[in-house]
């Protein structure tokens, strides 16, 4: 969306998510063991929990955590074992949200997504009332400054479907959900280290909210983002304040 800053949202996300270490150590555990059962333990064939591992270790995850939790996941330990949910629904100003769960209580977690959704000004949608407005995909996102000449020919030598030069001068890397690691890597031996790396569900059409729009729409996201079984969520707003 031409005018807001690519770049300032993502900074401001990140420094939320620092602020909640404990939690993302939480959801990344999660995370691996799901992977870990659905995928084998072995993270050069199981390209998700490839990603994920890397994301705990980009977080300054102990080895030895990420060991157990694959553990679990592959059933050498015991561990509880975990289903994933996806939610959808409206936050303020009808933006689309996509809330991404893992849970061993279906019934809890519903209720606690519902509560937070109509708490805070939203209300939850049908299975794929939103889904379509969402792309899932590879993201990398380059700091402003970094040459789109060299983003642009590594990454389309890579494979990537697409090259994004914002209006704040950071760069967007899109790729296939399945191309995404060996994109990743590519880009990584060109010297291209992208500032943010995941597999996400990018908005195909957002919208800006600002003032108290944008204030009711963060509070909606940390609501959710609090609930113990939520592990992402993805929204088509963007947030000016």
């Amino acid at each position: 969306m031409a005018g807001h800053s690519k770049w300032a949202n993502i900074q401001h996300r990140k420094g939320r998510q620092d602020a909640k270490r404990g939690k993302i150590f939480t959801r990344l555990i999660k995370e691996i063991t799901v992977a870990s059962r659905l995928g084998g333990s072995d993270a050069a064939t199981n390209p998700r929990l490839r990603l994920a591992v890397d994301k705990a270790y980009a977080n300054n995850m102990p080895k030895d955590t990420v060991e157990r939790a694959t553990k679990r996941g592959s059933g050498e330990l015991e561990g509880v074992s975990y289903e994933e949910i996806r939610y959808e629904g409206y936050g303020i100003a009808g933006a689309a949200v996509i809330v991404d769960c893992m849970t061993d209580n279906r019934v809890r977690t519903v209720a606690e997504v519902r509560h937070a959704f109509a708490k805070n000004g939203g209300n939850m949608g049908a299975e794929g009332s939103v889904a379509f407005l969402f792309k899932h995909c590879g993201q990398l996102l380059f700091a402003p400054g970094t040459s789109e000449d060299k983003v642009m020919e590594a990454a389309l030598d890579a494979g990537a479907e697409d090259v994004i030069a914002n209006d704040d001068g950071s760069i967007e890397v899109i790729t296939g959900p399945h191309d995404f690691l060996a994109v990743k890597d590519k880009l990584e031996k060109a010297g291209l280290k992208a500032e943010l790396a995941e597999v996400t569900m990018k908005s195909v059409a957002e919208s800006l909210l600002t003032g108290d729009d944008a204030l009711k729409m963060q509070k909606l996201m940390d609501a959710l983002e609090s609930l113990d079984d939520v592990q992402e969520v993805y929204t088509s707003a963007v947030m000016e304040q």
